[in-house]
C-alpha cells in the first residue's frame, strides 16, 4: 500500500512531457523577455541586436540605426538604443559605449540629414513648376521659424520620433545657419543618448513603454501647437 502511494506522488510531480520541472535561469528568462519585446515590435534589425550584443557588430548596428534615423530613414533608432541599454544592464555591452556610439551616430546623422536637406531639399521645394508660389512661401515661413525656433527645434527634436527623422532636413532645407545647427545638434544629440540609454539601463524591459508613451504625448502636444498655429496664420491672413 505504501509502494502504491509512493508511486502515485511520484507521477504527481512529474510535468506533462514526464520530464521533471525545472526552472528558467534568471538571465536566460531577462533575454528572452527582451526578445520577445522586440519581435512585438516587429524590428529585425532590434533583435539582430539582441542575438549579436558582445560582438563588435552590435555596437556597429546601433550606430547605423541611430544615424541613419537622424539622417531622415525611418529606422528604430531609438528602439535600437533602448534594446542596447538593456543589454548594457545585463552585462552584454559597456552603458559607456553604447551611449557614445549612439550620440556619435545622432550626430553625424543629422549633419548627413541636414546637408540632404540643404541641398536636396531646397532645390526641389524652389525649382519653378506646379504650385511654385505656395512652395516659396512655405519656405519663407520654415526660415522665420527656424529664426525664432531653431535652437529648440532640433535640440527636443530628438525626443518625438516624427521630428527625430525629420529636424535635421528641415533644419538645412530652411536655411538655419550651420554652426548654430551643430552646436544644438550635439547638445540634443548627446543629452538624449545619455537619457535614452540611462532609463533602459535601470528601468529595462520598462523603457520601451515609458519611451513609447512619453512620445506619444509629445506628439499631441506637438500637433496641438501645430494645429495652434494654422488657425493663427488663417485668421491673421483674413483680417
Amino acid at each position: 500500500m505504501l509502494r502504491l502511494s509512493a508511486r502515485r506522488c511520484r507521477r504527481r510531480t512529474r510535468c506533462p512531457g514526464g520530464c521533471a520541472a525545472r526552472e528558467t535561469a534568471p538571465g536566460q528568462r531577462s533575454s528572452r523577455l527582451l526578445l520577445s519585446g522586440c519581435l512585438r515590435s516587429l524590428h529585425l534589425s532590434t533583435v539582430l541586436l539582441v542575438a549579436l550584443p558582445t560582438t563588435g557588430i552590435g555596437y556597429l548596428l546601433l550606430a547605423l540605426l541611430v544615424g541613419g534615423e537622424s539622417a531622415g530613414v525611418p529606422l528604430p533608432g531609438e528602439t535600437a538604443l533602448i534594446t542596447a541599454g538593456v543589454l548594457a544592464s545585463q552585462g552584454k555591452l559597456s552603458l559607456t559605449l553604447v551611449v557614445l556610439v549612439a550620440a556619435a551616430g545622432a550626430i553625424v546623422g543629422d549633419n548627413f540629414g541636414y546637408l540632404l536637406g540643404r541641398k536636396g531639399a531646397r532645390r526641389l521645394l524652389e525649382r519653378p513648376g506646379r504650385l511654385e508660389d505656395i512652395r516659396r512661401r512655405f519656405l519663407r515661413r520654415g526660415e522665420e521659424f527656424f529664426r525664432r525656433h531653431g535652437a529648440k527645434t532640433v535640440f527636443l527634436g530628438r525626443w518625438l520620433p516624427f521630428l527625430r527623422v525629420t529636424a535635421a532636413w528641415l533644419a538645412g532645407a530652411n536655411h538655419m545657419p550651420w554652426p548654430r545647427f551643430v552646436f544644438w545638434n550635439a547638445a540634443g544629440g548627446i543629452a538624449w543618448a545619455t537619457t535614452v540609454g540611462l532609463l533602459a539601463y535601470f528601468l529595462g524591459e520598462a523603457a520601451f513603454a515609458a519611451l513609447h508613451a512619453a512620445g506619444l504625448v509629445g506628439l499631441a502636444v506637438v500637433a496641438a501647437a501645430a494645429l495652434a498655429v494654422l488657425i493663427w496664420i488663417r485668421f491673421r491672413s483674413k483680417a
